[in-house]
């Protein structure tokens, strides 16, 4: 049965030509990009290649060719979720660390040799990590986490570029600590000061950090601004006694100067927009000199726009940049700007873009071979009324060219939750959402509070509320859908990882809205969970829900794995066996709970895998898993994709 040569069918039966395949054979998120002469290096996730980390250039023809070459793996686990994991020194040399030891390595391409190591071996296993490398003359200067004792030590250390240091411990030179956690180590151009963000447990970078300054020939240190309550970012010299700096004092992460002599803070462009967000990885960074005086930056309400600041003055002139709605400062070298960009129908990654005519150059998408344009969704900004504030969040209704729904039938949709929860959507290009929406099924994307990029106000309505405030969100956006007659009210899922994971587990056992949901590596329980997590989170809930031992209560009626009794759906569990984020446990913990009570449900555990996958066959296999899974919950045939079978009492 066709109309207007469609073929009539009911939502998420549709046949597509996205296959799960297609997400990580083609897709290979590129992240950091710099100049190197005249050349572009970028890393680059390679799910084909075990998941490793490449570092990549262009070749002689054009092509993407491999700097660091199989099995090599520059990633770094400081914080866990790493940053700055490689640089460059004289002479086009890579200095990185390696993910399988953590050991930083130098690495010079033009020679037909392996790269050597710098650093010493650690006592245990990647006991010793680097990060946020810098070259400074003949050394890296990074910040170190060492893992020896009960609880990790960090400092920023200096390394000589020699590979002295690899059989001598004490070549490594510490030069500063004092704090749990360090970054954005930024040396004076006169070299005679070191200026740094930290900050102290159980603040996270968003809630309150410091700026410091330390005089190298004395080894005093001073505080110019920063406190548990003020959230700063990236410093960097204007001159030897004057610094720039990201600070949300005013309540948006607003840039600053900062002058030495008597510690005058001036906001340089004051605005009710983020020129930051939150520190999850080292080495993020959200403006950059241009050589002139003037600064490049990114700024957010929502999406990001690209601009230009005057500092003397404060003006700020935009660069239009067509369908872009998501903006990184990759590098700057005076006219050339290098950016990690994309939108709702412009593939994210990285494109050189000229200044004066604000031309975008293809360097390196994420993504080799975008489907027809005509498979993609279209994505809508929305705003919805939960119980006592706006959330925000993006829409992406199914859309197929090949295919209509019957009459009358409105389409199933996925409330996706993003991780964090500190953390950010915008519209983009995403293939995973494409898999659904050329199938017939809806995906809405939220923003609920205590997402970045609304301003701290809006980031603090979490604060002491995990589990509530996200959770009433995400249920307004998909009540919202539903009552505009977008979404079939009877066939509403929801998927989340990580901080979404608990987010997920959270809605399912609290409110009967969502008919099914799927879990990635989700937060099940808490007080577990601050035992068994990684240093750098162990005390972010806190923040979220309350300290211990003076919240445990708090904590046992949020747990989601205490409140399986509120739960009638069928739940699909994923996990990674080595992850040291959210470990095993918690989804072993939730899956226990499930059979106890005789909930329908799966679990599927992948060896190998970390805190987000990273392998193309677990890729495939866990989106072919949700997808049967939201066909036998929510009521349409996926015969593209094998069964999963589904615990049943």
């Amino acid at each position: 049965m066709t109309s207007a040569a469609r073929t009539v069918a009911p939502y998420g039966s549709w046949t597509s030509p996205i296959a799960a395949a297609d997400l990580a054979a083609s897709g290979h998120p590129v992240d950091g990009g710099r100049f190197v002469g005249d050349q572009v290096w970028w890393s680059e996730q390679r799910p084909t290649e075990g998941g490793r980390t490449a570092i990549r250039r262009l070749g002689p023809d054009g092509e993407p060719a491999d700097v660091l070459p199989i099995p090599w793996n520059a990633r770094t686990r400081v914080h866990e979720y790493g940053g700055g994991a490689w640089t460059v020194a004289r002479d086009s040399v890579l200095v990185f660390a390696e993910f399988s030891d953590q050991r930083l390595y130098r690495f010079d391409p033009r020679v037909d040799a392996a790269p050597v190591p710098i650093t010493p071996m650690s006592p245990t296993p990647s006991s010793d990590r680097y990060g946020d490398l810098t070259i400074v003359g003949d050394e890296v200067w990074c910040v170190r986490e060492v893992h020896r004792g009960p609880s990790p030590m960090r400092d920023i250390c200096a390394i000589p570029l020699d590979g002295s240091a690899a059989g001598d411990p004490a070549a490594v030179r510490s030069i500063v600590g004092g704090s749990d956690f360090l970054a954005y180590p930024r040396l004076s151009p006169d070299r005679t000061r070191l200026a740094w963000i930290a900050w102290n447990h159980p603040q996270m970078p968003w809630d309150g950090t410091e700026l410091r300054v330390l005089t190298l020939s004395t080894g005093r240190v001073d505080v110019l601004l920063g406190d548990a309550e003020e959230s700063v970012l990236q410093p960097e010299w204007v001159d030897d006694a004057t610094l720039h700096v990201i600070s949300d004092r005013s309540g948006w992460w607003n840039l600053h100067r900062v002058a030495l002599g008597d510690g005058t803070v001036t906001p340089i462009c004051p605005t009710d927009a983020d020129f930051g967000a939150p520190l999850w990885q080292l080495g993020a960074r959200w403006y950059a000199d241009l050589g002139d005086g003037t600064l490049l930056t990114t700024r957010t309400v929502g999406t990001d726009t690209l601009a230009v600041l005057d500092p003397a003055t404060g003006a700020l002139h935009d660069i239009p940049l067509d369908g872009i709605s998501s903006v990184h400062i990759a590098d700057v070298d005076g006219r050339r700007i290098l950016l990690r960009c994309g939108g709702a129908r412009v593939a994210s990654g990285l494109r050189l873009l000229d200044p004066d005519s604000g031309e975008l150059t293809d360097v390196r998408m994420s993504v080799d071979d975008l489907p027809d344009v005509a498979y993609l969704p279209e994505a809508q900004s929305l705003t919805f009324q939960g119980p006592e504030r706006e959330v925000h969040a993006i829409a992406y209704a199914p859309r197929n060219p090949n295919y209509e729904a019957p009459d009358g039938e409105l389409p199933p949709y996925v409330a996706l939750v993003h991780g964090g929860p500190t953390a950010h959507v915008a519209p983009a290009v995403h293939l995973v959402y494409a898999y659904f929406t050329s199938r017939g099924i809806g995906v809405v994307d939220v923003n609920y509070g205590g997402s970045s990029g609304f301003g701290r106000e809006y980031r603090n309505r979490l604060r002491g509320q995990w589990g509530i405030v996200d959770v009433e969100d995400t249920v307004a956006a998909v009540r919202g859908l539903a009552d505009a007659g977008l979404a079939d009210p009877a066939r509403l899922a929801i998927e989340g990882g990580s901080a979404g994971g608990w987010t997920v587990l959270s809605a399912l056992t609290t409110s009967d809205v969502f008919a099914c949901g799927v879990s990635y590596y989700g937060v099940a329980e808490l007080v577990e969970f601050v035992k068994e997590t990684h240093d750098f989170e162990s005390r972010y809930i806190d923040g979220l829900i309350g300290p211990l031992p003076e919240a445990a209560d708090l904590y046992a009626r949020r747990a989601p794995v205490n409140n399986v009794d509120g739960l009638s759906c069928p739940v699909l569990l994923l996990q990674g066996l080595s992850d040291p984020i959210v470990p095993p446990s918690q989804a072993e913990r939730f899956r226990s709970a499930l059979l106890r009570k005789g909930i329908p449900h799966a679990y599927l555990a992948y060896d190998g895998e970390s805190h987000g996958f990273r392998k193309l066959e677990t890729i495939v296999s866990a989106r072919e898993a949700e997808l049967s899974f939201y066909g036998q919950v929510l009521g349409f045939e996926t015969p593209d994709v094998p069964r999963l079978e589904l615990w049943r009492p």
